[in-house]
């Protein structure tokens, strides 16, 4: 009998611990699969949010790219450009031909000047398009003028039609209308060929080597337009000694004379 109740007794403890021990397994099943279900959770957020800096990333660079390109500098060359060019153009052939040519016959002059209109024509419509700053506009004018300085001598009619190309350059690249900046062409033109064209003064000068050297002295003043006259042919009024060499025996003189 004894034996009995110790077997009842025990059997009765199991079914009483069973439960519990069910109940604690789910229990410690149900917390594991709790935490991998966190897991895979804060891995998702994560995963997720790098995505989302990744793309911020992306989108902060596009418009960094995009401001690039706004704030680059864009020198568009279209139709307006190569009108205002022929324009331009135009205007320096038609001094050149009819002003200039016909009475100083120098090609190195005209060399000059055509090169001088083009860059300033080019630089102004550079400059007009991109920034540039202060410190840059002023060492382009310092270059310009050492150009002068390291050049030979040329004459103030020269130096003036030098300005004029220069400023012909200028204003026809800065875009104005078409029609204002004929009119300003052409009133350079007319102004250019009234004076210098033979239409109001009709004076002309030219450079000669004299060698009569005696002849140079003031009181010989007649005696040296007469035989400058002789020699030359032309009508002489008035002359100016530029240079005397008295180891060569002979003199610069300019002439000014009328058809």
């Amino acid at each position: 009998m004894k034996n009995i109740k110790i077997l009842f007794g025990m059997l009765l403890l199991l079914c009483l611990c069973l439960p519990i021990y069910q109940t604690t397994a789910q229990d410690t099943s149900s917390s594991e699969q709790e935490e991998q279900f966190e897991q895979n959770n804060y891995k998702l957020l994560t995963d997720k949010f790098s995505k989302f800096e990744r793309k911020l990333e992306k989108e902060k660079e596009k418009d960094k790219e995009k401001d690039k390109e706004k704030n680059k500098d864009v020198v568009d060359i279209n139709y307006k450009f190569l009108w205002s060019l022929l324009i331009d153009i135009a205007a320096m052939v038609l001094i050149l031909l009819f002003v200039y040519y016909p009475k100083n016959r120098q090609m190195e002059s005209i060399f000059t000047f055509v090169m001088f209109n083009l860059i300033i024509f080019m630089l102004t419509f550079v400059l007009n398009k991109v920034k540039i700053s202060m410190g840059a506009a002023f060492g382009l004018f310092a270059v310009f003028s050492m150009l002068r300085y390291r050049t030979e001598g040329i004459s103030i009619k020269d130096m003036t039609y030098l300005f004029i190309f220069i400023a012909l350059g200028l204003i026809s690249a800065i875009q104005l209308e078409y029609y204002e900046l004929g009119i300003i062409n052409g009133v350079l033109f007319l102004f250019t060929f009234t004076l210098d064209g033979k239409m109001i003064f009709k004076e002309h000068s030219k450079y000669i080597r004299y060698e009569n050297i005696e002849l140079i002295k003031p009181e010989n003043h007649e005696l040296l337009v007469e035989d400058l006259k002789k020699r030359t042919g032309y009508k002489i009024h008035h002359y100016i000694i530029e240079e005397i060499n008295f180891l060569n025996d002979t003199a610069n003189i300019k002439i000014f004379y009328r058809d």
